[in-house]
């Protein structure tokens, strides 16, 4: 897309006023094009708790768009798209109910169906292993990212995906942004767990300390399962 300037861009109200052709064919050969979800965006769980007044209709994220039972209409719609990727997470909660222990079979069937489906479709699956819905559980146990324990829970959630669905999945993302998710979780106090130093918005937290201790942590678990991976799962090119 491009805009001839005439008055109107010029005077900053960016008009387009014309649009160039632009087709796949305008991109390399192996160019991806694709969407992305992720499984729980937790931003709705700040504004239910900081701002209730917010949310219009005082609706929840239990159902959102509902892909649990309407993930093929998703998949048709990407191949409508002619989309070649998507990318989508994992929760945490539906594999390990508790964060750990035996794995919901409920939950990597579910995956296993999306992914299948998307194989089937002529799209590759890119999978988001931590999109910030950390299990309750462990928030509550030792207070999650906080804790070093956290780190081999980690790895213990990420093998147990690569061992269900490896064998399909080629490309993974081990955590979704995680300085943006330190720092409005444990910095600014405006996503979960919502700490912070500002008393006016959170009653825990020290935004001085708990932002490096929680980067800290996540790095930790991004290398351990980057290694496990490699080390286990990863086939080498011949």
């Amino acid at each position: 897309m491009s805009a001839t300037p005439d008055a109107e861009a010029m005077n900053g109200t960016n008009k387009v006023d014309s649009e160039l052709p632009l087709k796949r064919s305008s991109f390399p050969p192996d160019f991806l094009f694709g969407a992305a979800t992720s499984a729980y965006q937790f931003f709705f769980l700040s504004l239910c708790l900081l701002s209730a007044e917010r949310i219009r209709d005082q609706g929840n994220g239990d159902v959102a768009l509902d892909s649990y039972h309407r993930f093929k209409e998703d998949v048709k719609m990407l191949k409508d798209m002619s989309a070649n990727v998507y990318r989508f997470s994992i929760s945490w909660s539906r594999i390990l109910p508790d964060g750990r222990g035996i794995p919901n079979p409920e939950g990597i069937t579910f995956y296993n169906k999306l992914i299948d489906e998307l194989i089937a479709n002529g799209i590759q699956p890119f999978v988001t292993i931590f999109h910030w819905d950390l299990p309750q559980a462990l928030e509550d146990e030792y207070g999650g990212f906080l804790d070093r324990r956290i780190v081999d829970d980690f790895k213990y959630f990420s093998q147990t995906c690569f061992e269900a669905f490896g064998d399909r999945v080629k490309h993974w993302l081990t955590i979704n942004e995680p300085l943006i998710f330190t720092w409005i979780g444990y910095d600014a106090g405006l996503g979960a767990p919502g700490r912070c130093s500002d008393r006016s918005k959170s009653p825990t937290g020290d935004s001085a300390i708990e932002p490096y201790v929680v980067g800290h942590n996540m790095l930790l678990a991004h290398a351990q399962a980057v290694q496990l991976y490699r080390q286990k799962y990863q086939v080498s090119s011949p």
